[in-house]
């Protein structure tokens, strides 16, 4: 009896787990904040890539082993959209820093699997906020390659990502040169900006192009005039 291996290409990889990005609002402003942040923090570095509640599957062929990071930053990827973070597409290279934002629905047992998955498969940085409770973890992978506790997180400074995290009525995180993060608000005003300026600039070509045409019915209609007496437009 000949058993039919399965190719790891023919497997389906899906790119929703079917969950929620959020249970609630304050998790998801969270979210949002520290995503969109870290975005706006390597805008101008084309091998940095942050995506959030983006599945992650570390290895080719099976489709069962994944999980969707709040937040992740890979450096030495490029930017662009993804349908699911394959792990063995991008040079075999992890998320090196992560970020999950609790929820009341979060067990402790489920936060114990992801800091397995986290540790088994290359995270070097790993943040976990709880904005109920005003409480900030971290994990930062040492020489002997654990993931290891990190026993204070006020004024620690990513190693990676060179930001700095506080806390107060709130979590604070500080750009390296020393601005703090954007907030929920701004982040929603400066999007409204962005979008102003996109449609604005859409307004400017339909109108820039509407010019030509309009030029282009001038001239095609006076060379008609010019043929009708007898001129031949192209001679002049």
């Amino acid at each position: 009896m000949v058993t039919q291996q399965s190719n790891k290409s023919d497997v389906f990889y899906p790119e929703t787990d079917g969950k929620p990005m959020a249970d609630n609002t304050k998790q998801f402003r969270w979210i949002v904040v520290i995503e969109q942040n870290l975005e706006w923090l390597f805008a101008d570095n084309a091998d940095v890539f942050v995506a959030g509640d983006l599945l992650w599957y570390p290895v080719e062929g099976n489709n069962r082993l994944s999980t969707a990071p709040d937040a992740m930053v890979v450096f030495g990827r490029p930017k662009g959209d993804r349908g699911s973070y394959q792990q063995w597409k991008e040079n075999n290279i992890p998320p090196q820093v992560v970020f999950e934002v609790l929820s009341p629905g979060n067990t402790q047992r489920e936060m114990e699997r992801k800091l397995l998955f986290y540790h088994s498969y290359g995270v070097e940085e790993y943040y976990v906020y709880d904005p109920d409770r005003i409480r900030l973890e971290g994990w930062i992978r040492s020489e002997d390659g654990m993931l290891d506790r990190i026993e204070s997180m006020l004024g620690w400074v990513s190693p990676r990502l060179g930001i700095r995290f506080e806390l107060g009525a709130e979590l604070q995180l500080f750009r390296p040169d020393g601005i703090s993060f954007f907030s929920f608000a701004e982040i929603n005003q400066l999007l409204d900006q962005e979008r102003q300026r996109a449609e604005q600039a859409e307004q400017q070509l339909a109108q820039e192009r509407q010019r030509a045409e309009q030029a282009e019915q001038r001239a095609h209609q006076m060379a008609e005039r010019l043929r009708s007496l007898g001129i031949d437009p192209e001679a002049l």
